[in-house]
């Protein structure tokens, strides 16, 4: 990890990873055991962190990003915008975000907003335009 050009210090970054890392210990996974967090870091400076909610209908399941964006907008209303989020789990596994996840992400972080995750062997770290490049927009959304 290392510090973003949007001003975030590598400490930030660190303490949103342990942040998410803490959402998982709360993750509901009894299906598949991949219990992942995410944390997300608000414009206001607030950190917001949710965990993945399985269900036996495994459609229904939420991701930990969608759990983390529901949480913040109920808390922070729906003019909030994300800075940053940090994807972990607890199976030590490569965790970058769904599609589906990147799509609600979309609604509410800014293009030079970092994306943070376990890679296959180390934190990768990327602009949320460089991660999904071509969401899907109407054309009254901001």
């Amino acid at each position: 990890m290392q510090a973003g050009e949007n001003g975030l210090t590598t400490e930030l970054l660190r303490q949103l990873t342990t942040q998410a890392a803490d959402a998982a210990d709360h993750a509901y996974a009894p299906y598949s055991k991949f219990r992942v967090g995410a944390a997300l870091l608000l414009q206001n400076g607030a950190i917001v962190t949710g965990a993945n909610v399985e269900n036996a209908s495994y459609g229904l399941t939420i991701c930990a990003e969608r759990s983390a964006v529901v949480r913040a907008v109920a808390e922070h209303g729906p003019e909030m915008r994300v800075l940053a989020c940090a994807i972990t789990n607890l199976n030590q596994a490569a965790s970058p975000p769904c599609g589906a996840c990147l799509q609600v992400l979309s609604e509410f972080m800014l293009p030079a907003s970092q994306v943070i995750f376990r890679g296959h062997s180390d934190w990768e770290d990327y602009r949320f335009e460089e991660v999904f490049p071509h969401r899907f927009k109407l054309q009254t959304s901001r």
